[in-house]
C-alpha cells in the first residue's frame, strides 16, 4: 500500500500486525526511513529507542487525520483520544503536507 502525498510522491506504508512487530516498530532503526509504518488501533503510543526524528499522523477509521505531530523526537509517550484508530509513523517532513482534518489516499493494496 502507498501514501499519496502529492503529484509526484508516494511512501510505501508497511502495516505491522502482530505483537512483537508492533513492539519493535522503528526501535533501533539506524538508517534514515523512507517508508512509513502503520499500526491499527494501539492505546499507547511511545518513540523510545528510536534513534531518529519522524513524524507521526492518528487517524480515525475514515483516513481523516485527528492529530498530527511534526518532528517528533524519540524518547516521547503519547496517550492517543477517543476515536484514534490507525497511527502513522511517517519520514521527516512528510506531515507538512497536512492538516488536521485531512484525508490521507492511498493506492494500491
Amino acid at each position: 500500500m502507498y501514501l499519496i502525498v502529492d503529484n509526484k510522491n508516494k511512501i510505501e506504508i508497511i502495516e505491522l500486525l502482530g505483537f512483537w512487530e508492533k513492539f519493535k516498530s522503528l526501535k533501533f532503526y539506524l538508517n534514515r526511513i523512507d517508508f512509513g509504518i502503520k499500526i491499527h488501533k494501539k492505546k499507547f503510543l511511545s518513540t523510545a529507542f528510536f534513534c531518529q526524528n519522524i513524524d507521526i499522523i492518528i487517524t480515525n477509521a475514515d483516513n481523516k487525520i485527528l492529530y498530527l505531530y511534526k518532528n517528533v523526537k524519540p524518547e516521547k509517550y503519547f496517550f492517543p483520544k477517543f476515536k484514534a484508530n490507525d497511527i502513522y509513523f511517517l519520514p521527516l517532513e512528510t506531515a507538512k503536507n497536512y492538516a488536521v482534518g485531512d484525508f490521507l489516499v492511498f493506492k494500491g493494496k
